[in-house]
């Protein structure tokens, strides 16, 4: 059996979730999810419609929002229960927050951002995880009783496999300590439009733009092409564009039908996040920066002249 944790922002599946799902099935065992939290149903419905057998639904009064400790608690209550082979969960900040949490209370090793995973044996299991920004793929045995693994955002297609999952709810056993970190207020400005990580275009803006006020040409770009905007480690270092924007390793991975690249070198880092795009297209001034080898069109142009240029055709093909 192989258990998935399945997070979610106040009852809105993280749509990586059913990758996960994907990807324990590849692994011909029964698969079950776990969910933390109120407000879950529709989330169950969501993980049934992937083929999940089971659905574990985890309360306690003390978890109102993500609790990283208590949601921990609540993996460990439901492996010591069933004792899987593998246990799961997407390669994002909190998935692999709640994991390394069991890793630890578990004393076992966990392998992130996995592309391929494979139950070699009894206690033995193969993974294949891209290094060095995704310029070589590393094969590795691990040697565990129970695999704890994050998979990689998009390396997993999504497969449909309606049906009733039976739910099994539970109280989560919490202590004090498992409530010291919690989400007690959520800033910010509002999100509008379409979300990165699910947006079908993503233009994004590096240290090219030379400074925040360059990019309402890349928010008007992406809004008449119905995208979203997206940006390198190093405007968000700037303090240019939020880090809820940031594309690459330590941001969003993204794997959208075009992204278009605006003044952005192409760091190892940033190409991670982009790479699984289907249409690459980059812009930049110099001709030999790394972006370029890894872009499907490379336009060597002045984005500040070229970007007003493109807003107009893509208005008028739009009819706007």
């Amino acid at each position: 059996m192989i258990l998935i944790y399945a997070d979610h922002d106040r009852g809105e599946l993280d749509p990586l979730a059913l990758q996960v799902v994907s990807a324990a099935r590849g692994l011909d065992a029964d698969v079950h999810a776990l969910i933390v939290g109120p407000n879950a149903e529709k989330c169950i419905d969501d993980l049934a419609s992937a083929g999940v057998l089971t659905v574990h639904h985890g309360t306690n009064a003390a978890i109102d929002d993500y609790t990283p400790r208590a949601n921990a608690s609540a993996v460990v209550t439901v492996m010591d229960r069933l004792e899987p082979r593998a246990v799961l969960a997407a390669g994002t900040p909190r998935g692999s927050e709640v994991l390394a949490h069991v890793a630890s209370i578990k004393d076992l090793p966990l392998v992130t951002e996995c592309s391929e995973i494979a139950l070699t044996g009894s206690g033995t299991a193969e993974v294949t995880r891209a290094r060095w920004g995704g310029n070589l793929l590393e094969r590795s045995e691990v040697s565990a009783d129970v695999l704890l693994a994050t998979a990689q955002a998009h390396a997993f297609a999504v497969s449909e496999d309606a049906g009733d999952a039976q739910v099994e709810a539970f109280d989560v056993p919490v202590a004090d300590a498992d409530l010291e970190v919690s989400i007690v207020e959520r800033t910010g400005a509002a999100e509008t439009g379409v979300g990165l990580a699910e947006a079908k275009v993503v233009i994004s803006g590096g240290r090219g733009m030379d400074g925040p006020e360059a990019f309402g040409m890349l928010e008007e770009l992406a809004d008449i092409l119905g995208g979203a905007v997206g940006c390198s480690r190093v405007v968000t270092a700037a303090g240019w564009r939020p880090h809820a924007e940031q594309v690459g390793q330590t941001g969003t991975k993204v794997a959208p039908d075009l992204y278009i690249a605006f003044g952005i070198s192409g760091a190892t880092q940033h190409i991670a996040g982009c790479k699984s795009a289907k249409t690459l297209i980059a812009v930049n001034t110099d001709g030999q920066a790394p972006i370029m080898t890894h872009a499907d069109y490379a336009v060597v142009d002045n984005l500040h002249t070229l970007l007003p240029v493109l807003i107009e055709k893509a208005r008028a093909a739009q009819g706007a």
